[in-house]
C-alpha cells in the first residue's frame, strides 16, 4: 500500500512507509481514513491508486486503514481471515473518527460471505457501521453528479418489500435524507418519494402501499416542513429528477434505486451512509475478486467517495 504516496499508514504492516511529517498546508485540509476492505479483493490496490491521486491529495490528508493478514488469505478467494482483517481495519478506523483522529472515512468493498465465514453477524458496512455507532437508525444513499438516491430498504428480498415499509420507517427515511442534504450544501432540498407499486398504486388498483403508507408519510413530512412530493410512480420520477425537478429520490427497495444510478454514473456514484454521527463513504461497486491484484482495478469510484467525505467534512466545519 501507498509505495511512494504522500500518505499516513494507520497500523502499518513490516515493509509499508509512513509519510513525511505534516505540511502546514495538510494541517489545514480534512484527514480521511481509506479503509482497505477485503485485503483478497481490489480494495488495497484502489485504496493505493486513489491516496496517491492528485485530486484527493488537493482536498484531504488520506490515512490508509490496513490490517495484517495470515497466509489463508489468497487474492481472489473468499476466506474467513480476508473477512476478519476487513472487519477489523473498520472498527479501528471507526474508532478513530469518534475519537476525532480523522474526519471522515472512505471505505474500500468488503464481502458478505468472508464476513459470515469469519462468524460475523453483519452483512456488510452499513449495518456493521451502525451497530459501532450505537446502533444509530442509518439508510443507504448513493451520491452521483446526476442523481441522488435514498434506500428505504436495502438488502432483503423483494417479496418482504411491502411488509417493511412501515410509517415509521418512511417517516425517519425522509428526516434523514433532509438532514443529509445540508452535507452537500443544499439546506431546503426537493426530494421525491418513489411509488413502490407500478403507477403509483393506481388508486389502490395495483396495490394499497402506495396510498395506505406512501402518500400519507408524504403529508407528515410536508407538516414538519420538508419539501417533498410523492408518492411518484417509479417510472419518471427518476427521470424527472435527473432533468432538474429533485435534489434527490427516496426509493423503496434497493433495485428501484441502483439501477437508474449505476445506468447513468456507474464508477462515478459514492455510497453514504446518513444517520451516522461520523462521515462515511463508499465505492458504488463490489471486491471484484476475478480482477485482484492485476493491476487493472478502476480507482475512480474510491477516488470520489475520499472527495466527497472531504467535502462533507469541511461543509461540517464550517
Amino acid at each position: 500500500l501507498a509505495r511512494g504516496a504522500d500518505v499516513t499508514i494507520s497500523h502499518q504492516a513490516p515493509g509499508l512507509r509512513p509519510h513525511a511529517p505534516r505540511t502546514a498546508r495538510h494541517r489545514s485540509l480534512p484527514r480521511i481514513a481509506l479503509t482497505a476492505g477485503d485485503p483478497a479483493g481490489i480494495g488495497p490496490e484502489i485504496v493505493e491508486k486513489a491516496a496517491a491521486h492528485r485530486a484527493v491529495r488537493a482536498v484531504c490528508e488520506p490515512v490508509i486503514f490496513a490490517s495484517e493478514v495470515s497466509g489463508g488469505v489468497r487474492l481472489g478467494e473468499v476466506s474467513a481471515a480476508a473477512g476478519q482483517a476487513a472487519y477489523d481495519t473498520l472498527v479501528r478506523a471507526v474508532e478513530a473518527a469518534k475519537r476525532g483522529e480523522v474526519d471522515g472515512i472512505a471505505t474500500a468493498p468488503v464481502n458478505k460471505l468472508a464476513f459470515a465465514q469469519a462468524g460475523l453477524r453483519w452483512k456488510g458496512h452499513t449495518d456493521l457501521l451502525a451497530h459501532l455507532c450505537d446502533d444509530a437508525r442509518v439508510a443507504m444513499m448513493f451520491h452521483s453528479p446526476q442523481l441522488k438516491v435514498v434506500l428505504l430498504t436495502v438488502h432483503v428480498p423483494l417479496q418482504e418489500v411491502a411488509s417493511l415499509l412501515t410509517p415509521d420507517l418512511v417517516d425517519h427515511t425522509i428526516t434523514l435524507t433532509a438532514e443529509a442534504m445540508h452535507s452537500f450544501g443544499i439546506p431546503s432540498a426537493r426530494l421525491a418519494l418513489a411509488g413502490l407499486n407500478p403507477h403509483a398504486g393506481e388508486s389502490g388498483v395495483i396495490g394499497a402501499e402506495d396510498d395506505r403508507v406512501l402518500a400519507p408519510a408524504v403529508v407528515r413530512a410536508r407538516e414538519r416542513g420538508i419539501r417533498i412530493e410523492g408518492p411518484i410512480p417509479g417510472d419518471t420520477v427518476f427521470v424527472r429528477a435527473v432533468r432538474g425537478e429533485f435534489d434527490a429520490v427516496i426509493a423503496c427497495y434497493h433495485d428501484q434505486g441502483l439501477i437508474p444510478v449505476k445506468l447513468l454514473a456507474f464508477g462515478q456514484a459514492v455510497n453514504v451512509t446518513i444517520g451516522l454521527p461520523i462521515i462515511r463513504t463508499s465505492v458504488d461497486h463490489g471486491t471484484a475478486f476475478d480482477i485482484a491484484g492485476q493491476g487493472k482495478a478502476d480507482p475512480g469510484s474510491m477516488i470520489a467517495a475520499v472527495i466527497l467525505a472531504a467535502q462533507m467534512a469541511t461543509m461540517r466545519r464550517r
